[in-house]
């Protein structure tokens, strides 16, 4: 008998890599609808550019290395790196962006350490946070919701814009950006962060148009959807609730404590868990089988890591949402993660 040694991920159900990550990819379909809804037809443009560009890079790098890129395509592990990958950056954000994002995921975190199932970090979360420190205008740039916008960007208009730099009336996107309403920042994060710096309170940043719900126009009902996918990979067991449940718990009791020593200073932990990329994390980031922890316990730890130090970087980092890095720390700390929550050896005393 032959004794085969599979590297990671291990799943205890009777189903491929290639349907793991396909049921993953299609539950995160609801959360991209409801941001293309809010942000516009150019979540749609980066999806699909994004798609394209990983499945490139997949097969180059795997003909590079002497292997069967079809083989490599099948396991769907690029298609759901780039799809977290658009669905993060900025609809609007110019097609070079998403390139030299993929390039770092595809090429250098994940098979520069091996390819699939050997890789320390998540890919995409790596991708994020290398285009966030080079480019951080183009990776800010977020406009305001459509339905609260005076010149809603169309679908012609974001093609353009993502692949030219300026809309069919030859306007850039920095311009459209300055010109709705007198409003620049576009996510509730950035304009809390901005607005505490400029010594506001909490209520005088409330008024902003962008303030309506609990977390910010339209970010509640992304998150809501995100949160949804995710509750329906764990009904169909793609992941187990660990992870979810401790991101969940560290976002809420380190945004409970801070908001009760400093209230309104602070955003509620309500605001916490439904803005940003809070359940896109949770669900689909934070749960990636290779780079997490791999004990029951460890599972927990590591998501109440992520989900304490989105809120930490949140408050005090400089950055407005601190999800990718977060998870890429927790990253380096799965090794000593595993080593103390690992289980006792039988009959060891």
């Amino acid at each position: 008998m032959a004794f085969f040694i599979a590297s990671s991920p291990h799943t205890q159900k009777r189903r491929s890599l290639s349907t793991m990550m396909l049921l993953v990819a299609l539950c995160a379909v609801p959360g991209i609808l409801a941001q293309t809804y809010f942000f516009g037809f150019g979540t749609l443009i980066q999806v699909l550019f994004a798609i394209l560009v990983a499945w490139t890079f997949e097969s180059l790098i795997m003909l590079a290395r002497g292997r069967s890129p079809i083989q490599a395509l099948r396991d769907n592990t690029a298609l759901v790196t780039a799809l977290l990958l658009a669905i993060a950056i900025p609809p609007l954000s110019p097609w070079w962006i998403t390139v030299i994002g993929l390039f770092f995921a595809i090429v250098v975190a994940k098979h520069l350490y091996g390819g699939v199932g050997q890789n320390l970090f998540n890919p995409a979360m790596v991708a994020y946070v290398v285009l966030l420190i080079s480019f951080p205008v183009q990776m800010t740039s977020w406009l305001t919701p459509a339905q609260i916008s005076s010149s809603p960007v169309g679908a012609t208009d974001a093609l353009s814009l993502i692949f030219s730099g300026y809309n069919l009336d030859g306007m850039s996107l920095q311009q459209i950006r300055t010109g709705v309403d007198g409003i620049t920042m576009a996510t509730p994060l950035d304009t809390v962060k901005t607005g505490l710096g400029n010594g506001q309170t909490l209520s005088e940043i409330s008024n902003s148009p962008l303030f309506s719900g609990i977390a910010g126009y339209g970010w509640e009902w992304i998150n809501v959807l995100f949160l949804i996918g995710g509750l329906i990979m764990l009904k169909l067991r793609v992941i187990q609730w660990y992870i979810p449940a401790g991101v969940l718990s560290g976002v809420f009791l380190t945004s409970l404590i801070l908001y009760i020593i400093a209230p309104g200073t602070l955003g509620s932990p309500l605001f916490q868990l439904f803005s940003g990329a809070t359940m896109l994390g949770a669900f689909f980031i934070a749960t990636d089988p290779v780079s997490a922890a791999t004990t029951i316990k460890g599972r927990l730890i590591f998501g109440g890591l992520i989900g304490a130090l989105i809120v930490i970087i949140r408050t005090f980092g400089g950055f407005p949402d601190g999800v990718a890095f977060a998870v890429i720390i927790a990253n380096m700390c799965v090794p000593l993660i595993d080593y103390y929550t690992q289980p006792r050896t039988y009959g060891h005393k």
